[in-house]
């Protein structure tokens, strides 16, 4: 049996450890139990927020502004903490590694500008509501509207070419 503990990249200064709960047991690393595996690290990595490296691309796909507000901090606050000059919250972290997943998704789909416009833009999929409404205040990705906004982002990897 394994034990696997990803880093943040930050080597010997890494003080967050990535999917440090996920244990490999490579003896009948087959078929249905490697697949269980692979999923099981998936989901972990998945969950696990290292702001050092989603604030500066966030900040730079959504601006400080739009960023703020779908985090439910203020443009100075992302300034803080994306210059680590203030330690980013958890719950914030959280919000932050939830949007990074959401964008990721977006970025098979749209430029910077679109991707921008995507979260302000109402949608008959949200009931002639934009995604920036469901993501104000002290949100949690586990929320029933955010969940929507990730189900609405993520059905962008499986749309047909054209």
């Amino acid at each position: 049996m394994w034990r696997l503990t990803g880093c943040c990249g930050l080597g010997s200064q890494c003080n967050k450890r990535i999917a440090r709960n996920v244990q490999l047991n490579l003896t009948d690393a087959t078929g249905p139990n490697l697949e269980r595996t692979l999923r099981h690290l998936n989901l972990a990595l998945e969950e696990s927020p290292v702001p050092e490296f989603e604030w500066n691309r966030l900040a730079q796909v959504l601006g400080p502004d739009l960023l703020g507000r779908l985090l439910g901090t203020s443009a100075t606050s992302v300034r803080r903490y994306r210059s680590n000059a203030r330690t980013t919250p958890d719950e914030v972290a959280e919000r932050l590694h939830f949007l990074s997943l959401v964008v990721g998704d977006l970025a098979g789909a749209y430029n910077e500008i679109g991707i921008r416009q995507w979260f302000e833009r109402k949608r008959a999929q949200l009931d002639g509501r934009a995604p920036l409404d469901f993501l104000k205040g002290r949100w949690l990705p586990a929320q029933p509207g955010p969940r929507r906004i990730q189900e609405l982002a993520g059905a962008l990897l499986s749309a047909p070419a054209t």
